[in-house]
């Protein structure tokens, strides 16, 4: 009976299939619409089928890998082949890596798929890629980002294939349902390179009784499922009664404590406000004390500034003088060095002209010792040409000896006058030496006695300058006197100002130890509230609630139901998206908004 069942199921579907083109011949547009039919029925199958299980996927549920292999073919419908050194490869790795490129959000899916050491082939990294975006809920989006582009599309599909007519954009819109399921799919172990992409038609022709009993198992899979989170509520809640009881102990002993903290700090307290009380009468006979010394201090300081500033005014007028003294002295000393130094340029000169005399007397002094030579060799020359005109006529040699005899005469008298311009140049060489030499000794002892009278009137004045730096001196000591003064007052103040501050501190620790005491109150009470309302909880069956206790929103297909961990009530998916670890449960688990807000309350309390 079953086997006839499936065979005129399998029959109608075929039926169907051809019925949907019936009057088309062309190949491509028979078999878009049988995969975009096939598309159909397996999203169809896959939400029902994990609807009713009512649990995450993984990748070894049937109808999941009928889906993806009918999704492959969909994909591979219509693809170019490319031929290349080792064959023809076909494959639809190409065009889902193309989406990489047009939504930035996908990069992380490629580069996964890519590290991945176990695949090796494009194929493997398609159907890698494919279970990623699933997990990721967003196939849907990607896919319509890839068919958005069917310009860059026409690189990779022939005209007439399934992603680049309209079943695509169809196919598109079916698969946005899949975000309902929650698959969590392990990649890395399977070996997709090598798997056979068949579609099992005999997964979408089934007995009718066996879809009953499924049925009745998946109910009671709920049911069992449904005892045992009532007894680990149970045990939860057992556990936080103890808990909350020895948290009720603990926080009495430490109200206790506190009480006893509280009548210990009060004394204190009472202790040191008579301090404090002692404290201000001590503080304002120190101030009293203090203000008068502050006046005393004050009187004696403006009657030393007086004397000060008087005997200031005096030296400042002293020191004008002595100033104005010192300025017309360095003028006179300065036109004195002037003087010195025309004098010393004088000499100089003398001393250069001296030497110049000297040359010349040197120099006339040789001449008239080659003179004398002359004249002896010329009187030896004459003697004999003497001789010799007495031998050959002596009337021409005595007219010749007289002009000779007159040239010596000539040259005698001539000698004679250079002797006495000599004499005259020696007489006036020393006379003009010895002038020099007195007058150097005259301005030598006007120069010293002018030195002597600066030293003494230097003197004067550095001595005038000492009694000044003392009086200054000890004018700074009297002023380092008031600058202690003023440090001991503010040494006062700081003491006045930090016995106030222990004062507002104690006054703040009081006031802490009230907070602290409110604080441990309120603890109690909230316990209280919490410890009444996990009691009054109860596990809600699927039967019983037809819509969403929080926003009144009824239940379909598309808006599911889901169990609160914590309070048991059903809710829809936006009012229940958080998730908290529960003791119960090791992993973090699904909780509703409000047991969310208590939860999170209660670990803030006690943390």
């Amino acid at each position: 009976m079953i086997h006839e069942h499936i065979l005129q199921m399998s029959q109608e579907v075929f039926v169907l299939m051809h019925l949907c083109c019936p009057a088309v011949k062309d190949p491509m547009v028979v078999e878009r619409s049988n995969l975009l039919s096939m598309m159909k029925l397996s999203i169809k199958v896959l939400i029902q089928s994990s609807l009713s299980l009512g649990r995450s996927l993984d990748s070894e549920y049937p109808p999941l890998q009928q889906f993806f292999v009918v999704l492959e073919h969909c994909i591979k419908h219509g693809l170019k082949v490319k031929k290349t050194f080792i064959g023809q490869n076909k494959s639809i790795w190409a065009p889902l890596e193309l989406i990489e490129k047009l939504c930035p959000e996908s990069a992380d899916i490629a580069t996964s798929v890519r590290d991945m050491p176990g695949i090796k082939t494009g194929l493997g990294r398609a159907r890698a890629w494919l279970h990623l975006a699933l997990m990721q809920k967003k196939i849907a989006d990607y896919m319509k980002v890839l068919i958005n582009r069917r310009d860059l599309l026409g690189e990779f599909y022939d005209p007439g294939a399934l992603i680049m007519e309209e079943e695509g954009a169809v196919i598109v819109g079916m698969l946005v349902g899949l975000n309902l399921i929650d698959a969590n799919l392990c990649v890395k172990g399977e070996d997709l390179d090598s798997q056979v992409g068949v579609i099992d038609f005999s997964m979408y022709l089934k007995d009718p009784q066996a879809t009953e009993n499924t049925q009745d198992d998946s109910k009671m899979t709920a049911i069992l499922d449904q005892k045992h989170y009532i007894e680990e509520l149970n045990r939860h809640l057992s556990c936080t009664v103890m808990d909350l009881q020895a948290k009720m102990d603990s926080l009495e002993k430490t109200n206790s404590k506190l009480i006893e903290e509280l009548t210990a700090a009060t004394d204190r307290i009472n202790v040191l406000r008579e301090e404090q009380e002692q404290l201000k009468q001590e503080n304002a006979n120190i101030l009293q004390s203090s203000q008068r010394k502050e006046e005393v201090t004050l009187q004696d300081s403006q009657a030393e500034l007086e004397t000060y500033r008087q005997t200031r005014q005096g030296l400042d007028e002293m020191y004008n003088v002595v100033w104005k003294q010192y300025k017309e002295e360095k003028r006179i000393r300065q036109e004195l060095q002037k003087e010195l130094e025309l004098q010393i340029g004088l000499k100089q000169e003398m001393e250069v002209a001296m030497k110049l005399l000297e040359k010349d007397t040197r120099e006339k002094q040789d001449t008239l010792v080659a003179l004398r030579q002359q004249l002896d060799h010329v009187k030896n020359l004459n003697l004999q040409m003497f001789n010799k005109a007495q031998v050959c006529n002596q009337s021409k040699l005595k007219s010749l000896a007289q002009k000779k005899v007159e040239d010596m005469q000539e040259l005698e008298e001539k000698m004679i006058q250079m002797e006495a311009a000599m004499k005259e140049l020696e007489f006036r060489f020393i006379f003009f030496f010895r002038f020099m030499c007195c007058f150097c000794s005259l301005f030598r002892a006007g120069l010293e006695s002018a030195l002597s009278t600066e030293k003494e009137q230097r003197q004067n004045l550095q001595r005038e300058l000492q009694r000044e730096q003392d009086n200054s001196t000890e004018l700074r000591t009297q002023l380092q006197q008031l600058q202690g003064l003023q440090t001991e007052l503010l040494d006062l103040r700081q003491e006045k100002k930090q016995l106030q501050q222990l004062c507002e501190e104690q006054e703040q620790a009081l006031q802490e130890m009230g907070l602290h005491l409110s604080q441990s109150k309120l603890k109690m009470e909230d316990f209280k509230e919490v410890n009444k309302a996990l009691k009054n909880h109860a596990w809600l069956k699927d039967d019983e609630a037809t819509q969403c206790k929080q926003c009144q929103k009824e239940f379909s297909i598309s808006r599911r139901k889901h169990h609160c961990r914590n309070c048991g009530d059903i809710y829809c998916n936006s009012c229940s998206s958080n998730e908290l670890a529960l003791p119960s449960f090791p992993r973090p688990v699904r909780v509703c908004d409000v047991c969310h807000s208590l939860l999170l309350q209660r670990s803030s309390i006690g943390s």
